[in-house]
């Protein structure tokens, strides 16, 4: 997980308990108001409501932004894919035309080899009395 996923992660994070935090919050703060129990009812269901809303929102939110982190990743791993395959094939290629250099000088060579060795005839023993 790299670290913007990481920062993003615990903001969504401490998001969520704040969420909740507020929802506790405001519960305790209904029980504790001097209202009949029919007030006290509607304001939990209203508070409750609200809460479950906040929290959906959240959840569509980090889910959205999850998906955007994916397509980004998604995308990044594909361009470094990409570019780590033009360079095997750079040096693929290179390798190749060394490789071809290579049988080429050796060919050039042998020819000349045995072109010096047709023209100067076969190799006559020295001091021969």
């Amino acid at each position: 997980m790299s670290h913007n996923q990481r920062r993003e992660s615990d903001a969504g994070t401490r998001l969520t308990y704040f969420v909740i935090g507020a929802t506790v919050g405001a519960v305790v703060a209904l029980l504790f108001a001097p209202k009949s129990g029919r007030e006290l009812r509607e304001d939990l269901a209203d508070a409750t409501r609200k809460g479950v809303d906040r929290a959906k929102e959240t959840g569509s939110q980090l889910s959205a932004r999850a998906g955007e982190y994916y397509d980004a990743a998604s995308a990044r791993a594909g361009e470094l894919a990409a570019n780590a395959r033009e360079v095997v094939e750079r040096r693929g290629e290179r390798f190749s035309a060394a490789l071809d250099a290579g049988r080429q000088a050796y060919r050039d060579e042998k020819r000349r080899t045995e072109s010096s060795a047709l023209t100067e005839g076969p190799a006559t023993p020295e001091g021969g009395d």
